[in-house]
C-alpha cells in the first residue's frame, strides 16, 4: 500500500524531531513544522535524503563548518535560511 502525503509528512516531522542530537532536532523538527505542510513533492523528497544523512555530518553542513554534497546544496540552503541560521 502506498503511503498519503499526510501520513508521509507527520513521519517526516517525527523522524525530523526524534534524531539523536538536540541541536538538529531543534534546526530540522522547527523547520518541518513550518514548511512541510505547503512543501511540494521535490521538496519533501529533497527533505528526506538530507534526514538521511547522519547527525554530525548535517551539523558541520548547516554550520558552514563542512562543505554540503552538491545534491544537498540547494535544500540545505533552504533549510539554513527557513531556521534563520547564519553561516
Amino acid at each position: 500500500m502506498d503511503e498519503t502525503r499526510e501520513i508521509r509528512i507527520k513521519r517526516l516531522r517525527m523522524r525530523a524531531w526524534h534524531r539523536g542530537i538536540k541541536e538538529m532536532d531543534l534546526i530540522l523538527g522547527g523547520w518541518a513544522d513550518r514548511h512541510l505542510a505547503l512543501a511540494d513533492d521535490a521538496t519533501l523528497d529533497a527533505f528526506e535524503a538530507v534526514m538521511a544523512e547522519a547527525d554530525h555530518d548535517l551539523y558541520q553542513w548547516v554550520s558552514g563548518q563542512a562543505e554540503a554534497p552538491v545534491a544537498h546544496r540547494p535544500f540545505l540552503d533552504r533549510l539554513v535560511d527557513g531556521a534563520g541560521l547564519a553561516r
